[in-house]
């Protein structure tokens, strides 16, 4: 079909069912008078499939950014190996490394947002001891 104006493309017949004498409730009439129900046509769709993933951008970010126990390297590792393997065809083998470079991504991330917030509960906790600290100090020395 013609995407433009809805036509069909040139060359291609289609039969009407709807516009052809003799036939009951649009199917066409059959030789000897009987009535035939219409032609099913398919169409087929060729799907590709999706191709594994590497998660190079998330193995790079864990490795610049928050490589605890070295894992961002681990995991950029394995995304080169997934990439390698994707580029020579070996789909299976590329989403076996693509994987393992995911679970190793998501190890590294829940460590690093572990020790974040460990870190910043800990300064807080710090700021406030601080902070009572200095009030019983001054408390202290200033009452004489």
């Amino acid at each position: 079909m013609d995407v433009e104006g809805g036509r069909p493309a040139p060359g291609v017949q289609m039969q009407d069912y709807q516009q052809q004498p003799g036939g009951v409730q649009g199917y066409p009439q059959q030789p000897g008078g009987a009535a035939a129900p219409p032609l099913v046509q398919y169409t087929t769709v060729n799907m590709v499939a999706e191709p594994p993933k590497d998660h190079i951008i998330w193995s790079l970010c864990c490795f610049v950014y928050s490589n605890p126990c070295c894992l961002g390297l681990v995991a950029l590792i394995f995304s080169i190996k997934a990439r390698d393997r994707k580029m020579l065809g070996d789909l299976q083998g590329a989403q076996h490394y693509g994987s393992t470079a995911r679970t190793i991504n998501i190890a590294s991330t829940g460590l690093v947002c572990f020790i974040v917030v460990i870190v910043l509960i800990s300064t807080i906790a710090t700021v406030v001891k601080a902070q009572q600290a200095a009030r019983n100090y001054n408390s202290y020395y200033n009452g004489y």
